[in-house]
C-alpha cells in the first residue's frame, strides 16, 4: 500500500510538472504566418488595416482568444478577479466584469509590465449597474469602479496562470512573458468580450 502511494504521488508530481510549461497556442493557417510562440505574427502596418484583431476572454474556460481576419489567431491562459467568475456588480467586488469592451490605451504598469486598459465602465455597464441597484441587488452608495484591464503578472509570479489561481481585483491576467507578446501586436481600439 506505501508503495502504490509513493508512485501517486510520483506520477502526480510529473503530471503537474508537464502542465506548467503550458503556453499560449497559436493556429497555423498559410505559409505565409509563423506558429511560434516568442515570435508572434507580424501585423499588418497600422495605416492599411485599423483594427486586424477582437479578443473573446472566456472565463469558463480561463482563455483569451485573439481573431484575426481570418479566424482564430492565439490562445492564451489567463485567471481573473479573485472573488468568483461571476459579473462584475460593483467596485471592490473582486470580480472580472462580463460584456462587449474595447482596449483604450496600452501602456506600462510599475507593476504589472505591459497592460492594455478597456473602457470600463461602457454605456451598457452603467445600464446594469444602475438596474442592480434599483432592484437592491447592490447597495444604494455603491459605486461602479474603474481601471479594468488586461495585464501581466508580476515576472516571478506566472506560477498563478498556471494553477489557474484567480488573484486580481477584476482584471484579466495574462503570463508575463506571453503579455509582451500580446501587447506588442494588438492595437489600440481591439474590440474584447469577456464571457462566462
Amino acid at each position: 500500500m506505501k508503495g502504490s502511494t509513493f508512485f501517486q504521488i510520483v506520477f502526480l508530481s510529473s503530471l503537474l510538472a508537464s502542465l506548467s510549461f503550458i503556453s499560449p497556442v497559436k493556429k497555423k493557417r498559410n505559409s505565409s504566418k509563423k506558429t511560434s510562440v516568442t515570435k508572434p505574427v507580424k501585423p499588418p502596418a497600422k495605416d492599411s488595416i485599423e483594427n486586424p484583431y477582437y479578443i473573446i476572454v472566456d472565463k469558463s474556460d480561463y482563455e483569451l482568444k485573439v481573431y484575426d481576419d481570418e479566424g482564430w489567431y492565439a490562445t492564451y491562459p489567463i485567471v481573473f478577479g479573485s472573488k468568483d467568475l461571476g459579473d462584475k456588480m460593483k467596485e471592490g467586488d473582486k470580480r472580472t466584469p462580463d460584456g462587449n469592451f474595447k482596449v483604450i490605451l496600452k501602456k506600462i504598469h510599475p507593476q504589472w509590465g505591459p497592460e492594455l486598459l478597456l473602457d470600463y465602465p461602457n454605456d451598457i455597464s452603467y445600464q446594469k449597474f444602475k438596474e442592480r441597484k434599483s432592484r437592491g441587488l447592490i447597495p444604494k452608495n455603491a459605486r461602479i469602479g474603474n481601471g479594468i484591464a488586461i495585464h501581466a503578472t508580476r515576472p516571478q509570479e506566472e506560477w498563478t496562470i498556471d494553477n489557474f489561481y484567480n488573484w486580481t481585483d477584476g482584471c484579466v491576467s495574462v503570463k508575463y512573458t506571453e503579455m509582451k507578446d500580446l501587447f506588442s501586436y494588438i492595437p489600440v481600439g481591439t474590440p474584447v468580450t469577456i464571457q462566462q
